[in-house]
């Protein structure tokens, strides 16, 4: 990934290297990422992250980034998970390379149990852009954006957890098709750890729905109708949903995909009429086969498995 050219002034001012400047915009956008992680996203041709960790303990001494401390598995190894600073904040929103967000995640943040839903999702877009690198595909460091929000109800007020619908990501992957020609996908991502219950994931399926056919209607006195739903001012096509288990044995995994399927099938705004293309895998899944493999579960239909196109999931 080369540095943006609108960062590069704000960049050269602040000192930062050409390294720095990649930096910067991806621990910007992710919020919360290990150091294992930015190795095999921005190093993944060196075998141990020594100059990685040097940039970034230069951008700390700068006063750019900040980490905190992770301890994983029996042994209790620590590692380092990294989050930029309100000053790095400001040096990446003036490049405008990255969608600006209010959101500043302080350190108490970064150190709670928030963590590792975070993390989760950082690791399901690195399946993304891992694969598309074996693949001759395009997904890199900046081609998924966590949280973004999209409003599913008419009304003035902002205040109601369904009046906006509120993906774990919104992932684009560029599939080339081996005819010459390049295939944009959008992706929804919904990230379990088994830590939500099923039923309210199931009801996030509604909401997905619901902004599938939700067409904005004016304020105003006089009645007017809108037409044209809201998504297509956002995307080309409908974004498929990709639901990926994870956090619990492959036993608890098939159970709690089975449950989702019958939540959906239940649910007549799901199952009749929507646009909505879903489907279900695991974390390791993806990550081992790869997402043009089958190991997708429709959310709707037959169970057999299939790739994240969902090309007969309806």
């Amino acid at each position: 990934m080369s540095p943006s050219p609108s960062l590069a002034p704000q960049a050269r001012a602040a000192g930062l290297s050409r390294f720095g400047q990649q930096l910067l915009p991806v621990l910007y956008q992710h919020r919360l990422v290990a150091t294992s992680q930015l190795h095999r996203l921005l190093t993944p041709h060196t075998r141990r992250p020594v100059y990685l960790l040097r940039q970034l303990g230069r951008l700390r001494a700068m006063g750019l980034t900040e980490s905190t401390d992770r301890r994983t598995g029996r042994m209790g190894r620590c590692e380092q998970l990294w989050y930029i600073t309100p000053l790095g904040c400001e040096i990446v929103e003036a490049g405008g390379e990255v969608t600006a967000r209010s959101y500043r995640i302080s350190p108490r943040a970064a150190a709670s149990r928030l963590q590792e839903h975070t993390l989760a999702v950082v690791e399901t877009g690195l399946a993304f852009t891992e694969w598309a690198e074996r693949l001759g595909d395009e997904c890199g460091a900046l081609d998924w954006e966590p949280e973004l929000a999209h409003r599913v109800r008419d009304g003035d007020s902002r205040l109601g957890d369904d009046a906006f619908l509120v993906p774990d990501a919104v992932l684009r992957y560029t599939r080339a098709t081996g005819d010459g020609r390049r295939q944009l996908l959008t992706f929804f991502l919904e990230i379990d750890r088994s830590t939500m219950q099923v039923a309210k994931l199931g009801r996030k399926l509604g909401a997905y729905a619901r902004y599938a056919s939700y067409i904005p209607q004016p304020s105003g006195r006089r009645q007017q109708v809108g037409t044209r739903e809201a998504w297509r001012e956002r995307y080309p096509a409908f974004p498929r949903l990709l639901i990926v288990l994870s956090g619990a044995s492959e036993r608890v995994l098939r159970r709690r995909t089975e449950d989702l399927r019958a939540l959906a099938s239940a649910n007549s705004l799901v199952a009749q009429g929507s646009r909505l293309r879903a489907g279900i895998t695991t974390a390791e899944l993806l990550g081992r086969y790869g997402p043009f493999a089958p190991v997708v579960t429709p959310v709707l239909g037959d169970a057999e498995p299939t790739d994240i196109l969902l090309a007969d999931a309806r």
